[in-house]
Formats: C-alpha cells, sequence, structure tokens
C-alpha cells in the first residue's frame, strides 16, 4: 500500500476551518466578485481569518497541518455561494503545502511571524529564466494564472533552468549541479541545504521554484475569462529578482514522500493536487442545484416545466456520487497512502467527479429557461465557472483514466496475469497517459509516483 511514516495528531481544534463566516460574506459578494475579477479585500481578510492559509502551515509555524478532507468539505461548502472565493481559498491552502519544501530557513521568512500567509503559485508550466548569481538565482520572466494574487503575500514561480541541473555553482551554461530530475532530497528535511538537489540522472535540466514577495514582482492585469472571474488569476511579472538559495526547491521533490513529516506532507502532490481544484467544481454544482430547485420552487414561468422531478433527482444523484469520490479521495490521502494505486485512483475519482458535476449542472442550466442566460443570474455564474474550473487540466479525465489503466495493467503483469477473482491470461495493454509537452512541469516521478507518466500539475495551470 505503500503506507507512510507521518505525524499522527489530529489539527488541533482551535486552528479548524471556520468556513460559516467566508460562505455568508461569499454569497453577500459573489455578484460583485464577478464584475469586479476579483476578491474584495474584505473576502481575502476572512479568508484567511477563517485558516485557510495557515491549514497546511506545519505546526510549528503555528499552523493547522489539517487534514485534506477538511479542506475539501470547507472549500466545496465556500463554493456553494462564490465558486471564485472558493478556489482562491483552496490554493492558498494548497500553496502553504508546496511552500513547505523550502528549506528550514526559507520557511522562517515566510511563516516566522505569523502562519496566516496567503501564497499565489504561478508554477506549471515553468517559464522565465534564472541566472546563477552568488548564493541563489536571478530571475526574469512573467507567470500566468496566478489565482488570487491581488491580495498575496508571496508568489512561487517556476523556471526550467538551462544546461545540465541548476544549482548556482555548477558548470553548465545555467550554473548547474546536474540535480537529478527525480529529486533525490526530501524537501526541507533533505540533507541538501536546498532539500536534496543532487540525484542520479545527470545533465537533465531541473525545474525550480522560488518564492518571492508579491511587493518584489509586477501584477499585470490579464485575466478576463467567461468563468471563474473573481480569482483574478492574473499574470505575475519579475524584472531581474534576486532570489537567495534558501527560498527555492526543485518541483520534482513534491513527489518525494517525507518521512516524519506531518500527516499532510508525508504524501506526494500528485496523490493530492486533483482536491484543490476539484472541490470548488462540487461546491459550484451544489449552488446551482439549489437555485434551480428554489427557481422550481417558485414556480418561474417556463422553469417548472422543465426542472421536473427526474432532473433535478438525476442531478442531486449525480452530485453525490461526485462527493463521495472526493470523500474517499480526501480519505485515501489523509490515510498516508502513497502508493501508485492510489495516486491514480485519486486522479481519476477527482477527474470523474468533475466530470458528474457538470453532466449535472449542464442539464440543469438547459432546463432553467431564458432567464438562467441573462448575466447576473446565480445559476448562469455556477455553471460558467463550473464550466471553467472543471477544464483545468488536473481534472481532464483521459488523463487521468489512461494513466488509472496502465497502473492497472502493471499491477496485472506483475501479479503473473492473475485477476482478482484469481484467472490468470494475457494481460490487457493500456497505453499510458501522454508524455507532457515540454515545459508542461513533468520533470520526474519518485519511487512512490505512478507508473503510468502523468503531468504534475500544481498553482493555477490551466
Amino acid at each position: 500500500m505503500g503506507i507512510g511514516t507521518f505525524i499522527d495528531d489530529a489539527a488541533p481544534a482551535e486552528r479548524a476551518l471556520r468556513t460559516a463566516p467566508v460562505a455568508r460574506l461569499a454569497r453577500a459578494s459573489a455578484a460583485r466578485v464577478d464584475a469586479e475579477r476579483r476578491l474584495s479585500p474584505e473576502l481575502a481578510a476572512e479568508i484567511t481569518a477563517a485558516g485557510f492559509p495557515a491549514h497546511f502551515v506545519p505546526r510549528r509555524w503555528g499552523g493547522s497541518a489539517g487534514t485534506f478532507r477538511q479542506l475539501v468539505d470547507a472549500v466545496a461548502a465556500v463554493g456553494e455561494e462564490c465558486v471564485a472565493t472558493a478556489w482562491c481559498a483552496a490554493l492558498y491552502a494548497a500553496h502553504g503545502r508546496l511552500a513547505a519544501y523550502l528549506p528550514e530557513r526559507g520557511q522562517r521568512e515566510l511563516w516566522g511571524a505569523s502562519p496566516d500567509v496567503r501564497i499565489a503559485a504561478a508554477v506549471v508550466p515553468p517559464a522565465g529564466r534564472a541566472v546563477p548569481e552568488g548564493e541563489g538565482w536571478r530571475i526574469w520572466g512573467e507567470w500566468h494564472y496566478a489565482s488570487g494574487v491581488d491580495h498575496a503575500d508571496w508568489v512561487l514561480v517556476a523556471v526550467r533552468l538551462e544546461g545540465a541541473g541548476g544549482g548556482p555553482h555548477g558548470h553548465g551554461p545555467g550554473g548547474g549541479t546536474h540535480a537529478a530530475a527525480g529529486g533525490a532530497g526530501g524537501g526541507a528535511h533533505g540533507d541538501e541545504p536546498d532539500g536534496g538537489a543532487h540525484g542520479a540522472d545527470r545533465g537533465v535540466p531541473e525545474v525550480r521554484c522560488f518564492a518571492v514577495p508579491c511587493r518584489e514582482l509586477v501584477i499585470k492585469d490579464s485575466w478576463h475569462s467567461l468563468g471563474l472571474r473573481g480569482t483574478g488569476s492574473n499574470t505575475v511579472v519579475a524584472a531581474g529578482v534576486l532570489v537567495p538559495r534558501h527560498r527555492s526547491f526543485t518541483l520534482a521533490e513534491l513527489d518525494n514522500v517525507r518521512e516524519g513529516a506531518d500527516r499532510c506532507h508525508a504524501v506526494p502532490h500528485r496523490l493530492v493536487a486533483p482536491l484543490q481544484f476539484a472541490a470548488p467544481v462540487l461546491g459550484a454544482a451544489r449552488g446551482a442545484w439549489r437555485h434551480a430547485f428554489a427557481a422550481e420552487r417558485a414556480g418561474r414561468p417556463g422553469v417548472r416545466a422543465a426542472v421536473t422531478p427526474e432532473v433535478l433527482a438525476r442531478a442531486d444523484g449525480e452530485i453525490e456520487a461526485a462527493l463521495l469520490l472526493l470523500g474517499a479521495a480526501a480519505d485515501r490521502a489523509d490515510a498516508g497512502d502513497a502508493g501508485p494505486d492510489a495516486v491514480t485512483r485519486n486522479q481519476r475519482d477527482a477527474a470523474l467527479a468533475a466530470e458528474l458535476c457538470t453532466t449535472a449542472v449542464d442539464r440543469l442550466f438547459r432546463a432553467g429557461g431564458t432567464r438562467a442566460h441573462l448575466d447576473g443570474d446565480p445559476l448562469q455564474r455556477a455553471w460558467r465557472d463550473l464550466s471553467t474550473g472543471a477544464s483545468h487540466a488536473t481534472l481532464a479525465f483521459g488523463t487521468a483514466a489512461a494513466a488509472f489503466m496502465a497502473e492497472k495493467a502493471a499491477a496485472f503483469e506483475a501479479g503473473g496475469g492473475a485477476t482478482p477473482g484469481g484467472d490468470t491470461g494475457t494481460a490487457p495493454t493500456f497505453d499510458a497517459a501522454p508524455a507532457p509537452a515540454p515545459g508542461a512541469g513533468a520533470v520526474g516521478t519518485s519511487a512512490v509516483a505512478p507508473r503510468a507518466a502523468t503531468p504534475l500539475t500544481t498553482g493555477d495551470a490551466r
């Protein structure tokens, strides 16, 4: 099963996510957030007070080191009221988990004063360039889709370093250390000062993540989207920003299992990445169903005839099935199951949950009549937001299905062709998921990653 070793303590009760105040304000602000294409300062503050940015921050910095089930439930609840708010809340939480891969000194810079630090990210695909300088790198470039960046304190960006490796004291054109694409170290707990950059695969360019204070970047207003307008997923620009070594880690480290870490940090990123994107989609579907049901109960002309009990019941069942899938995926992550079967199963289940939600809301929207298509209608906004969120690369069912079935085929072969029922025969052949295009961020896997190649998606890659 590949169960990792972790600190088995429950998150402190006082740091539990406080969803109700955020949900109330999100409901009142949803139309404004959609129109202004960003969260309001009040909403960002409420998200912080609720504990989302601190949810995965290590306990030693005062964070919750909370559970994935808590996050899925809380994000979905907020998403019923405003999907954009839920999206940003989920990513502020998820990016706190990513930043825990920084070396100890880097973590202290972020959280030494408080765990309530909002972190945006634009990590996949990597962009820009980094030139070694002293004990760090100077970076230039533009990174797109940094959700919630208008209210962020820090931003994580990624650069594919040129040459063989990418350390500041290497010998390649990019100053490389000949780092492993697989990330040999253990994040903040690695033997190297930067968490372990010296791996076995020499000469492979590494992708390195950099933590940059938001004040050192320029935010370009570039987010004009059909849905999730309120996420403010704008572009960040760096013009020669110096980033010290202790504020960086390799993207490959995200799939290392870190022994002795808090429970939420002892699992590979591929196991949990889909949850942060699927949870807002689930919330959107719930909210859409509620609006459709209210319209049917109110006897809105033309709606009651179209929104039949069959339509409502079928959509409710699909949304409930999505909830069960995501809950099971979150529970696997919380149990610390880091094996390839769990990884590919979580990817499949999250993608399938998003597909179920999309099917349900498409049906409700079509039955909603002309009024549902008007600007300002809550069902229209939920449909737009869900359609945009469910199209995220992490939730692509075709990719997830190929990885899942390739893992099944590999397990079948390893078992000598034995099926669960004891039969033997020729193993079915399934193509692995297509390898990501250059720059897509799949720079290698650790021993616990799935056998099938699946894109390493983090941040807000579209």
